[in-house]
Order: structure tokens, then sequence, then C-alpha cells
């Protein structure tokens, strides 16, 4: 797994599935996992929940060595802004979180206001 993406790991994607309606979501995070398939809902073997995840083209080949497909994985952990608004990411958000409004197949999504501040007003001063 990796959060670390470059478009160049992305090049296989055919489309992209949602399991959650996105308009709701400031940030979501994403990163590569390695699957068995190409395009089937894959495991989710972290804390929290999956939001969605690529599926992969017919040219997409396993690793020779392990024989895994890597995809993208879009999730959210238990206290990240959606389910802790008041929490950790009242403000800021996670290194990989990206605005799922900016994500596209074959394209990395973008940080972008909404998803690094939220909807939670930021004031300059403290009082």
């Amino acid at each position: 797994m990796s959060s670390l993406l470059s478009e160049s790991d992305l090049i296989h994607e055919a489309h992209l599935v949602w399991l959650e309606p996105l308009e709701h979501l400031d940030y979501v995070r994403q990163a590569l996992d390695k699957t068995k398939r190409r395009h089937s809902r894959p495991r989710y073997d972290r804390d929290g929940r999956m939001i969605g995840y690529a599926v992969l083209d017919d040219m997409a080949e396993p690793d020779p060595d392990s024989g895994l497909y890597r995809r993208r994985i879009f999730f959210l952990l238990p206290h990240d802004r959606d389910t802790l608004p008041q929490g950790l990411y009242q403000e800021g958000a996670p290194g990989e979180a990206v605005d799922p409004q900016t994500i596209h197949p074959k394209k990395l999504g973008a940080k972008t206001d909404r998803s690094q501040r939220g909807s939670a007003p930021v004031s300059p001063f403290l009082f």
C-alpha cells in the first residue's frame, strides 16, 4: 500500500466505482493497494470504510513477482472529518487526502481549499 501516487500508476484505470455519495465529503484518502483482480471490488483491510475504487482496463498486467494488480482505492478512517467534524482534521487533512470532486480515472485527485480547510470557519485571530 502506498499513499505516494503518480499518474503513471494510474494509466490502466478504466473507471471509478463510488460506494457512497461524494457530495457530503470534503476529502477522501487515496492509496494504491495490491489486489488479486482488476475488475471486482477489492478487499478492504483498514479501519474505517472504503469509499470507492478503480477498475482496471484489460491491458493491465499483474506484477510478475506477486501476481497482484496495483489499484487505487479511496477510503476514510474513523477519526476523519466526516465522522468527527470537531476532531483532529477539523482544519487540515491527512497527506493522502484529496477533494473527491477532483478525482477522475487516470488523474490524481487534488488538494483544494475545501479538502484542506473543510466547512469549518477559520479565524485568523484567536481570542
